[in-house]
């Protein structure tokens, strides 16, 4: 019945369209548009298909026009393209055939009319009641052309959401120069649209890419807790600039913007594209972890503060993994069953209702229960663990303190020779320190100004260092630890600090044990606010904006740089509204609780965007030396360290697609130059994404192909590999908590104290109630196994989602190349994992170092550099719910495993 209606507005009843030209039938140009409908994506919204199908009877429907690239409209003032007759979606009813995730085929067809000549791009109308994802349009033999490839990837609003239709190029490649007259104007219109004017809140429907300061974090209206400062802006408290959103301030304070309501915070603006959650699975996922948020925390809360259960045990912690845990019977079980469905609580927490929590074996205990507390392991995970971006080497001893010595006093280390002279296998110190053999973690100046503060939460931690001696065997043995506080005086005295020297038994194997705790948990705080947050996301977020804003769709750098900012804006507008803000996550889960962001402003005062090129990084360190005999001129002065080793492989394999991608574009200076578009990307990223630091002298200069080419390596590095290596270890490596404590709740004991006797009688038990407590234990490691899962249609480095994402042949080949260099780096990779002499490699835990492995299947693998911060995921496989659309990995931010994250996809 529907396909009789339609064939009324549309055709002969047989499908077929017979418009006439004059005297004779018009040539018809045949196309297929793929897209997904909402009510195919979204997870709630079941009117969106019946309206659409009324629309649809009533004559609203979905029109394209073709744009000519060659010739204009002579009736038209701004030269543009001319325009072909609108042509219009067919059988939307009927087409009920499904492709890949949802996606759906139509056929469109258009009157085919000379002056167009060459399509260039087309504008597309929808007159339907909802929007829907445009994902391509292919042409098939358009006369004088064969196939034209439309690459769309977009949400499409209903048209009364647009003041002009939408356009959509081809995916042929233009500098700004090189456009095509016709389609100059609707290029330069395109990204004025995407600038927007500054002004008003924006909507979901908006496409509007602007800047904004972190001053959405606090809530001072709810009271002086929630008061945050500004991040951004300011010398004090620097920062990456964030997408707006225009909501109004906060009433209290007029510099604060407000926060959306928990219950709202499915609806946080970013510009629509940027949004993940093209699956409605996805949305299951943002409702599970929303629910999280605010049903389960703060029960969470309320228990531990009522029975502050411990595991009395490292038994205790290993029966989560050999047969689960039975949850008690209260408040926090009667609102799981109550707010979250039965399937929600069997993917979220692994139960079924019925009290019990179960998780998979972290792969650090998998072969060995015990191994992850020797020495060896300690000091492997600073070079193979899920932060190996830290450690550096020693250049003098003892170390000195850069923090302004008026303001702190003495802050240098009072390790002696005494405390590591016996350890340096016949070596002097001196003579360690110059032959590259001693090596330091340092946790000591970022954490000291704000330890004071720190301490007088519940957090009960220390600032640290820890020393350590490249051993012949090309493994780092612990030397000492040092744990200071600041003076009880006053900061100006300087700190208070003790030295603890490795040991095995008896009460000093024990302290040992608890200091390497407090460096723990040093490290997963900084992983998490710096290495993970800072470093990769928060610095990424101003060159997705730049580049929407300054780059058309049609220019090389754009096609080139795309891929790698996937959903990157989304997961950080709901770091900010659930995990990084006052009262959040991270601030209930990491030693700098409500000075966590405020630390990560402080330290990036620092940040160099130069050096995160991984070259320059591990020189900086002192880990590796120019060297022009050395495999693409860099040495490492620890051979055996895998997060280098293989960094380096990808870092240059990455460098040598983006030279023979850009060199194919540019092929002189002079090019880079005269790049209009081009420039204003790098002046805006610099003063405005990066504003704070627009005054650094180490921005390069963007006047030559060299500086392009580094620049975008170093773009591309940090939104896929180091964020790989940072992450996606979270897991297996952090999912066991006593290996990587988030949190510590008391002082080291002090002799002559019950503490001290608890820890001569029951080190283990001793152990367990320092670190972070039972219950967000559970909840902690329920989420980061969750999100540290790929999905099995992740898109990887060396990948692309579609295959026709340029018409230049050459730069396809470069990339076909970039894609087995890839694939040879892995086997290489495999290769040196099977090597007994790389001991680093593999360690005591027996696990494998594949963080950089480039691809991975779909699940908990430990291995796998998807293209950007949080790429697709799943949707549903194997009776397990494999999460669509996005990293959540990444809200991983939150803390690697204390209470969950949460936070809520739109």
């Amino acid at each position: 019945m529907f396909q009789n209606i339609i064939d009324a507005f549309t055709g002969d009843g047989d499908g077929n369209k017979k418009l006439k030209c004059g005297g004779g039938e018009c040539k018809k140009v045949k196309g297929t548009v793929v897209l997904m409908k909402k009510n195919v994506l979204d997870f709630s919204d079941f009117q969106a298909s019946l309206l659409d199908r009324v629309h649809e009877l009533l004559g609203q429907r979905v029109s394209l026009q073709l744009v000519s690239a060659v010739n204009t409209d002579p009736s038209e003032n701004d030269l543009k393209g001319k325009l072909g007759k609108p042509a219009y979606l067919e059988e939307w009813i009927t087409s009920i055939t499904p492709l890949a995730a949802g996606e759906t085929a139509f056929k469109v067809t258009f009157d085919w009319d000379e002056e167009i000549g060459v399509p260039g791009a087309f504008l597309i109308r929808n007159n339907h009641h909802s929007e829907f994802y445009l994902k391509t349009v292919t042409l098939e033999d358009v006369p004088g052309q064969g196939r034209v490839h439309f690459v769309c990837n977009s949400w499409v609003y209903p048209a009364k959401h647009y003041s002009k239709d939408r356009i959509f190029f081809t995916n042929q490649t233009y500098m700004p120069h090189e456009t095509p007259a016709a389609l100059r104007k609707y290029r330069e219109e395109e990204l004025v649209n995407l600038r927007g004017n500054g002004e008003g809140e924006l909507k979901e429907w908006d496409r509007v890419y602007d800047y904004a300061y972190y001053n959405d974090l606090g809530d001072p209206d709810e009271g002086p807790k929630y008061v945050r400062p500004v991040l951004g802006g300011s010398s004090e408290y620097p920062y990456p600039r964030r997408g707006r959103t225009g909501r109004a301030a906060t009433k209290t304070d007029p510099n604060t913007e407000s926060r959306q309501p928990l219950l709202m915070s499915l609806d946080i603006y970013v510009p629509r594209d940027e949004r993940f959650g093209h699956l409605k699975m996805s949305d299951f996922l943002a409702y599970a972890l929303k629910s999280v948020a605010q049903f389960i925390k703060p029960e969470l809360e309320a228990l531990c503060d009522e029975t502050p259960n411990e595991f009395d045990s490292f038994d205790d912690v290993l029966k989560l993994y050999e047969g689960g845990f039975e949850l008690p019977d209260g408040p926090l079980l009667d609102n799981l069953k109550k707010n979250i469905p039965l399937e929600m609580l069997k993917e979220i927490f692994r139960t079924d209702g019925e009290n019990l929590f179960q998780y998979p074996k972290p792969q650090v205990i998998q072969d060995n229960h015990s191994a992850w507390r020797t020495d060896e392991e300690f000091g492997r995970e600073m070079l193979a663990g899920v932060n190996p971006v830290l450690i550096r080497r020693l250049e003098e001893f003892p170390p000195k303190s850069k923090l302004n010595s008026k303001q702190y006093g003495d802050q240098n280390s009072t390790i002696t020779a005494e405390h590591i002279k016996n350890n340096l296998d016949g070596l002097t110190i001196d003579k360690a320190i110059e032959k590259n053999r001693m090596f330091i973690l340092d946790h000591h100046d970022a954490l000291m100004p704000y330890l004071r503060r720190i301490n007088t939460t519940t957090t009960k931690t220390y600032a640290s260092r820890t020393l350590l001696f490249l051993k012949d065997d090309g493994t780092l043995k612990p030397l000492v630890i040092e744990l200071s506080l600041p003076h009880d005086k006053g900061d100006e005295y300087g700190a208070i600090s003790k030295v603890y020297t490795p040991a095995e038994h008896g009460v000093e194997g024990s302290m040992w044990q608890l200091a390497k705790a407090y460096v723990g948990v040093n490290d997963s705080g900084y992983h998490q606010l710096i290495s993970h947050f800072l470093n990769t996301h928060a610095v990424s977020e101003p060159f997705v904006i730049a580049t929407n804003r300054q780059l058309s769709v049609l220019h090389p750098i754009y096609k080139l740089l795309e891929p790698h900012f996937r959903d990157t804006m989304n997961i950080n507008a709901l770091a900010r509204q659930t995990l990084i803000n006052a009262g959040g996550i991270l601030e209930s889960t990491v030693y700098p609780a409500k000075y966590a962001m405020e630390m990560s402003s402080v330290i990036y005062k620092n940040w160099n965007f130069t050096e995160q090129a991984l070259p320059e990084d591990l020189k900086k360190r002192g880990v590796a030396i120019e060297d022009p005999k050395a495999p693409h001129g860099v040495r490492l002065l620890i051979k055996d360290y895998p997060y280098a080793v293989d960094g380096l492989e990808i870092w240059f394999a990455i460098k040598e697609w983006v030279k023979d991608y850009c060199s194919f574009y540019y092929k002189d200076d002079g090019m880079i130059q005269k790049d209009s578009e081009l420039q204003l990307w790098w002046k805006e990223v610099r003063e405005e994404g990066h504003g704070d630091l627009k005054d650094a002298t180490w921005w390069p200069k963007m006047q030559t192909r060299e500086d392009l080419i580094d620049s975008c390596t170093i773009i591309i590095w940090v939104a896929s590999a180091l964020h790989a290596a940072v992450n996606f270890g979270q897991y297996p490596y952090a999912g066991y908590l006593p290996n990587r404590p988030t949190v510590s709740r008391r002082f080291m004991p002090k002799e002559g104290s019950p503490e001290y006797e608890e820890l001569k009688s029951n080190p283990d038990k001793a152990f367990l109630k320092t670190i972070t407590a039972q219950l967000q234990t559970l909840l902690g490691i329920s989420l980061i196994e969750i999100l540290s899962r790929h999905s099995s249609d992740e898109v990887y480095l060396g990948q692309r989602d579609t295959p026709d994402w340029t018409a230049d042949k050459e730069p396809l080949n470069a990339f076909e190349k970039f894609g087995k260099k890839l694939a040879d780096i892995e086997d290489r990779m495999f290769d040196m994992n099977k090597d007994a002499k790389l001991k680093n490699r593999v360690g005591p835990v027996k696990m494998p170092y594949t963080l950089l492995v480039p691809t991975s299947e779909g699940g908990l693998t430990g291995r796998g550099i998807p293209n950007s911060n949080l790429t697709p995921s799943t949707s549903i496989g194997g009776g397990r719910l494999l999460y669509v659309q996005l990293a959540p990995q990444e809200l991983i931010l939150s803390t690697t495993h204390d209470v969950l994250s949460n936070s809520t996809p739109p």
